[in-house]
């Protein structure tokens, strides 16, 4: 087979597509997206497809998220690539989530960001003792999208919050429980199960290799977690995530600080603004307004170059503090966008459970 960023690949009734960029784990570029998008399209109507598996070449994950390169020249110049490819890749996000066919996807390994948007809104979503899954932008100056929000929002008391603030990897066990994942499975029989794919009904083999999850650590954590987030206010949480008394909440307190105020701040109100919402396309919608504007902060191309072009983990944030964040950004990075929304829409009879 031709070396393709994404192999499509058939065997019997399974349909697999394989991101294959290993040495960038499997960052997602525009044209992985549309790829994507066009195998889903041909296997909708193919009788042949019962399934649709996708995975990541490699042993270090499914994927590390969005290709990073072109977004930061997009926030450096005012470029708009960005805006297409974010348009493309949310589309493809709200089709996973209602393909008519199982979509099976391996979260082995890293996980984080872009590759959440492509697995954790599949019916059927395999986590295992590997797995580390992250919505990490708060650290470059960004707020979470691909859904991200959507999933955060509905996660248990208030582990999407923490997880959304901090941008913390979580565990399989952890994504169990947060409803990022729906089964655990020990990696050493992903081969089999992928085998077995080919030839029988993916709820039945997927069913088969489930396990009962381990303890999640984090919910361990929940009697902390949901008292200092059961507010609206960062500054507010932070003061109580110092007062609890448990080094854990204290180190999550200093993480969240050395973050961009204006991420944090703005990803706080976008995860407040996503429980109220009904459907996974009202998220992306809303996440289309926030990702245009927060491609202008100046914090955004600051984070990306502190931690991935330079690498000097110092970003200088602007404001630099939670208090200097002007309301405005917050309410303007809501804003519609008038005749370039994204316009995503949930089927009429759609019923949604929170």
């Amino acid at each position: 087979m031709e070396h393709t960023e994404v192999l499509v690949e058939r065997n019997g009734q399974l349909g697999h597509l394989i991101l294959n960029r290993p040495k960038a784990m499997n960052a997602l570029n525009h044209a992985m997206v549309l790829t994507l998008a066009r195998a889903l399209d041909d296997w909708e109507t193919d009788d042949g497809v019962e399934t649709v598996l996708i995975s990541g070449a490699g042993e270090r994950g499914l994927c590390a998220g969005g290709d990073i390169v072109s977004i930061y020249h997009d926030a450096r110049t005012g470029g708009n690539s960005s805006e297409q490819f974010w348009r493309d890749e949310y589309h493809l996000n709200a089709r996973i989530h209602r393909y008519p066919k199982p979509i099976v996807t391996l979260m082995d390994g890293v996980v984080l960001g872009g590759g959440v948007g492509i697995s954790a809104h599949a019916s059927h979503r395999i986590v295992t003792e590997r797995s580390r899954i992250g919505m990490p932008e708060t650290g470059i100056g960004f707020v979470p999208d691909v859904g991200g929000t959507y999933l955060l929002a509905q996660a248990p008391g208030e582990l999407g919050t923490h997880a959304g603030l901090t941008g913390a990897m979580v565990s399989g066990a952890d994504a169990i429980v947060m409803g990022l994942a729906s089964h655990y499975v020990d990696s050493a029989v992903l081969p089999t199960l992928v085998a077995e794919l080919s030839e029988r009904n993916a709820s039945s083999v997927v069913g088969r290799y489930g396990q009962v999850a381990p303890e999640s650590e984090l919910a361990k954590a929940r009697w902390w977690i949901d008292e200092a987030y059961a507010s609206d206010r960062v500054e507010t949480i932070l003061e109580r995530l110092a007062s609890v008394g448990d080094p854990a909440a204290t180190a999550t307190a200093e993480n969240i600080a050395a973050k961009s105020p204006t991420a944090v701040t703005v990803t706080l109100a976008a995860l407040r603004r996503a429980r109220e919402l009904t459907s996974l396309e009202e998220a992306l919608n809303q996440e289309l307004r926030v990702s245009l504007r927060a491609l202008r902060w100046p914090d955004f191309a600051e984070g990306i170059r502190a931690q991935l072009v330079d690498k000097d983990r110092n970003p200088q944030w602007q404001p630099a503090t939670f208090a200097d964040v002007a309301h405005d950004t917050v309410d303007g990075a809501f804003a519609d966008l008038g005749p370039g929304e994204l316009d995503l829409r949930a089927p009429a009879d759609d019923e949604v459970v929170g």
